[in-house]
């Protein structure tokens, strides 16, 4: 079958993942695209990328240039402006990431109405933002983990311990600081507490920062006598690395937050997380057994504590996280898809 997915955000291709740290939602359309080929499908990807490429048996197409002129399935990425892109003969899929409260609003409704495409949403608690009748096409399909997270090496964390944190700045960055500085930190002298933010890692360097960021950031590196340390977002390889050297996965999280998929990989991985129980977070998480989700702040800052200093606590934790988290990976998320057109 010929498939089109598009995508208009930011310049990527098929080799992205391996030589820059890419946000989840382009990994995760990268990853299918990969995982449909795979499935003998004739896949071509059309994004922001610059020049024409044929990567993992994907036709990759620049924005600007010449596009094909219809397609048996079109997966739009999104946008449902997208949905106009290419007539299709079989099947439009709109595929997005944010909250669905977008869908009832013009323009976007009238463009779902007149394309009627099946919806994907994400997740459970994706699903649960839309708040109209249920739509005849939808369907949740939970984002895969990619290989370089699901073949990585066994737990090795290091000594000082370290805590990981990998939400945008804006999704309780501030909260959890205070929370470390004040709680966690005192707690488990030496522990350190890496903070992977792209926005803060420039500033580091001299650059720019948003003004909505510049509070939060000062904030961070009052902390640095805490533990507190800015690290720059790495590719995959890299970041499994990050993972499986740490001893937690501290997530704050976000109501419109609907993916969480640096959660799904630091699990895959094999790294204990504490979250709070908002958005698509406790949807990564099974409660009690590869991590916490927990709603208090003294109780996620003890469980924090619990899994920076307590060898037994932090090896039952991640022993289960790698046995149990490492089953959705994307060529079972591309069968799932399939269903869609098939």
């Amino acid at each position: 079958m010929l498939i089109t997915l598009i995508d208009d955000s930011i310049p990527f291709d098929g080799a992205s993942p391996s030589r820059e740290a890419l946000g989840g939602a382009e990994k995760a359309f990268v990853s299918l695209t990969s995982a449909i080929a795979r499935r003998g499908h004739v896949v071509r990807a059309i994004t922001r990328t610059s020049v024409a490429a044929a990567i993992d048996k994907v036709s990759w197409l620049p924005w600007e240039g010449r596009r094909p002129s219809i397609t048996e399935v079109l997966i739009a990425f999104r946008k449902p402006v997208l949905l106009n892109a290419i007539p299709a003969t079989k099947r439009k899929v709109f595929w997005f990431t944010r909250p669905a409260d977008f869908l009832l609003r013009a323009p976007a409704e009238q463009l779902i109405s007149r394309a009627e495409p099946q919806l994907v949403f994400a997740g459970r608690a994706h699903r649960e933002t839309y708040e109209g009748d249920a739509p005849r096409l939808a369907r949740v399909i939970p984002f895969g983990v990619r290989e370089e997270y699901l073949n990585c090496d066994q737990m090795a964390p290091s000594n000082p311990p370290v805590a990981v944190v990998t939400t945008h700045p804006l999704y309780g960055t501030d909260w959890l600081v205070g929370l470390w500085t004040d709680r966690i930190a005192p707690a488990v002298p030496g522990a350190e507490l890496h903070i992977y933010s792209a926005s803060f890692a420039a500033a580091d360097r001299g650059g720019e920062i948003a003004e909505n960021l510049r509070p939060i950031y000062e904030k961070v590196k009052a902390a640095r006598e805490k533990g507190a340390r800015i690290r720059d977002p790495a590719p995959d390889l890299a970041m499994a690395e990050v993972y499986r050297t740490a001893r937690v996965h501290l997530y704050p999280g976000s109501e419109s937050e609907m993916l969480g998929s640096t959660l799904a990989e630091s699990q895959a991985c094999g790294l204990p997380a504490v979250a709070r129980p908002l958005g698509a977070a406790p949807e990564r998480i099974i409660d009690g057994e590869t991590g916490y989700t927990v709603g208090e702040d003294e109780d996620f800052a003890q469980r924090a504590i619990e899994l920076l200093g307590d060898d037994a606590a932090f090896d039952k934790l991640s022993r289960e996280a790698r046995l149990r988290q490492r089953s959705r990976g994307w060529d079972k998320v591309a069968g799932e898809f399939e269903v869609l057109y098939r």
